[in-house]
């Protein structure tokens, strides 16, 4: 089994900015660098379940918001950042988003 780390670094992120914290603020609110943030959230380093724990209580949230649908051989996997990002693109963004699918789709099936 494979985590994506980066998926869950980008919703620690995501979170983060929402919020208005910056990543020196969480470093010292949860006692580790600003380096260590940042390559969390570029998905260099894995994070551990009580760091992660940490960042999920002083950003207000639940720890599974960033695990959930991170194990890369699941059938879920990154389904809610591709539906989210789906929405926000108007329909000709929509369309390309599809015939670009359908491309790989077919690639996919070659090998």
């Amino acid at each position: 089994m494979s985590i994506d780390f980066y998926a869950i670094g980008q919703r620690i992120q995501k979170k983060r900015k929402s919020q208005n914290i910056t990543q020196e603020n969480l470093a010292e609110a949860i006692s580790v660098t600003v380096g260590y943030i940042s390559q969390i959230e570029r998905g260099i380093t894995k994070i551990n379940l009580e760091t992660l724990s940490q960042i999920a209580e002083h950003l207000n949230c639940e720890i599974t918001d960033f695990l959930s649908n991170t194990v890369i051989d699941s059938d879920n996997y990154l389904a809610n950042e591709l539906s989210d990002l789906v929405k926000k693109l108007n329909s000709t963004n929509r369309k390309v988003l599809i015939e670009m699918a359908q491309i790989l789709q077919k690639n996919q099936k070659k090998r």
